[in-house]
């Protein structure tokens, strides 16, 4: 057996081995990975675990906790704890708040993309080191070098041995027209008995340009992918910006939710205290003689529902306070309750209907997004336009070549060709094109299309936009004159009540039943003239939401937060400042803030209950 078949047999070997599978604990070692057969699953316990706050447990209508030590909270100081408090951008949804999926990183992030769209016009250095050696062997006849006849044994292998090195040195940039211009040295020493010079090392300098002149040529479609990706931080930016609208408005729809909610637990217990005046008052007549058992069940169901009330009353007020600290980040419970101060604006706002439409046109985020959407693909395409054009390229070279080496024995001398001695140039054009450009013809067509729809899809924000400031306004002249028509009913209703209380007071028993309805219809039309009055809060800043002025009006701006991160030049230079987080800033004081709480500032007057047995 020959060397040569033991040598390919001992590689035959190896790569059966390599083949072969491996353990799991082995598989970094393998040169071929096993295939993944079966799932490989952890158990949760084994994950890292997530720094988990102490938290209290919550409040419940069983232990609802004492408000002496409650924090008194106005809406400014609600508005800048959810502003300090975001990172990840929360919005109300129902009784609960959820992640908008926008968090204050998006815009530093997408402004990346700017200097990734900048870096093709970026130098690019090129250098390369190769070391090689050749040696084949040959065969060749034996012959005497005066008969010309064979020698034995008539043949012999031999070979001519050549070791060289080879190092080029290029720089390339792309230009802003599209070309692309090159400047590379190269050089290979080289030794070989069968060369005039040994050793000896040929050189060149080249100088190389490449102009497109249709598809590809053009400052603007060169520049086009860093207009899309400023065009996109833009985008990111004024996506963020709406969630933080979202979010603020979402603030104040919990905060006012809760005050109402509030009021309606302070409606019931008074319907409580006049439900168990009622059942108290009952009780004493029949004892008396003066009533019947039948008065007394009525007082007892109504004062059993009126506590039933109670307690949805305050269990939907706990939620409207979880909902409030979930959107404001903080914890579910924190010991101590939020008692609302800011009172009620009761004014009837003035609106003006063009200023509002024209406000909703220039600062609306989805507005201001659908716009930039536009922007983008009208630079798309600007480019597939390009995209549609043949290829002709202009090309131009021009070169200087050079040779020096060391001369044969016995002279052994080192000669070199002049300095640009040897040139070469070169110009050309190179000219391709798909017959019929099916491909560049169904982009372009894709684009315009593109662009038709974006425009339709500005048209229809607008129109929804409009729409939806019409709601509001709407809406806000709606709650406002429920907000008017349910304090006139709830002061009817507390006049009616007194009186009914008062003619059965006067011994009247067959009215009880009127008692007990004026009773429930008071503690309702406390409850509707708060809800009416909260909507017409929360309407007046989803009126702001809608125009996309909520920020300005509450004072909020965006900080562009900034880090040292590493340069162009990594730790050549100094440590550059790039944007980190876009942050929104700690709102102005716009809100009233009052001592008491928010409920107590209505002014509600309860009806007046004198408890004193039957004479």
């Amino acid at each position: 057996m020959n060397g040569f078949s033991v040598r390919l047999r001992a590689w035959v070997g190896v790569l059966v081995l390599a083949a072969a599978p491996c353990a799991p604990a082995q598989e970094e070692r393998c040169l071929v990975l096993p295939e993944q057969r079966h799932l490989e699953v952890r158990d949760p316990s084994r994950l890292p675990r997530a720094r988990i706050p102490d938290l209290p447990a919550p409040r419940t209508v069983s232990t609802p906790g004492s408000e002496e030590a409650a924090q008194k909270l106005s809406l400014d100081e609600a508005i800048r704890i959810a502003l300090d408090n975001t990172r990840a951008v929360r919005v109300l949804a129902g009784v609960t708040a959820v992640n908008s999926g926008r968090t204050i990183y998006g815009p530093a992030i997408t402004n990346t993309q700017i200097d990734q769209a900048r870096a093709r016009f970026d130098p690019t250095l090129q250098m390369g080191h190769r070391f090689s050696q050749q040696d084949q062997p040959e065969g060749f006849l034996l012959r005497d070098p005066v008969t010309g006849q064979l020698l034995p044994p008539g043949a012999a292998i031999g070979g001519l041995r050549s070791d060289q090195y080879g190092f080029d040195l290029g720089v390339a940039k792309d230009t802003a027209l599209g070309g692309t211009a090159e400047l590379g040295v190269w050089a290979n020493p080289s030794q070989s008995d069968l060369s005039a010079l040994n050793p000896q090392t040929p050189s060149s300098l080249d100088m190389r340009y490449t102009q497109p002149l249709l598809q590809g040529a053009g400052v603007q479609v060169n520049e086009a992918p860093i207009v899309i990706a400023r065009i996109e931080t833009e985008r990111s930016f004024f996506e963020t910006k709406g969630a933080v609208q979202d979010m603020v408005q979402g603030v104040i729809e919990a905060y006012w939710a809760l005050v109402a909610a509030r009021v309606e637990v302070w409606a019931r217990r008074r319907q409580v205290e006049q439900g168990a005046e009622g059942l108290n008052r009952a009780q004493a007549m029949l004892d008396v003689r003066l009533g019947d058992a039948g008065q007394v069940a009525q007082a007892r169901a109504a004062l059993a529902n009126f506590r039933a009330n109670l307690v949805t009353a305050e269990a939907n007020a706990l939620q409207r306070e979880a909902a409030l600290r979930n959107i404001l980040g903080l914890p579910p419970s924190g010991g101590e309750p939020l008692v609302p101060v800011t009172p009620f604006c009761t004014e009837r706002l003035p609106t003006d209907w063009d200023d509002l439409v024209r406000l909703a046109e220039e600062r609306r985020p989805d507005i201001v997004e659908l716009k930039l959407i536009l922007e983008a693909d009208q630079q798309r395409l600007l480019q597939a336009r390009n995209q549609a054009l043949p290829r002709l390229d202009a090309t131009a070279l021009y070169r200087w070549n050079g040779l020096e080496g060391r001369t044969p024995a016995p002279f052994r001398e080192r000669i070199a060709s002049a300095p640009g001695e040897f040139t070469e140039w070169e110009l050309g054009v190179n000219f391709s094109v798909p017959l019929g450009l099916r491909r560049g013809r169904a982009s372009l067509r894709q684009h315009e299309l593109l662009l038709m729809q974006d425009r339709a899809n500005l048209d229809q924000g607008l129109h929804a936009a409009a729409h939806r400031l019409a709601a509001s306004v709407r809406n806000l002249a709606q709650y406002y004159e429920q907000y008017r028509a349910f304090a006139e009913a709830r002061e009817a209703s507390r006049l009616n009540l007194e009186r009914q209380l008062e003619d059965y007071r006067q011994g009247r028993p067959t009215l009880f039943l009127n008692v007990l309805q004026a009773i429930t219809d008071w503690g309702n039309a406390v409850n509707a003239e708060a809800q009416a009055l909260a909507q017409y809060n929360i309407e007046l800043a989803n009126l702001e939401r809608e125009t996309g002025t909520i920020l300005e009006t509450h004072g909020v701006r965006f900080l562009e937060e900034r880090f040292c991160a590493i340069g162009p030049l990594g730790r050549l230079g100094p440590e550059r400042p790039y944007p980190m987080a876009t942050r929104p800033s700690a709102n102005e004081e716009r809100y009233p803030k009052g001592q008491r709480p928010s409920e107590e500032s209505l002014e509600i007057q309860a009806p007046e209950i004198r408890r004193r047995k039957p004479e």
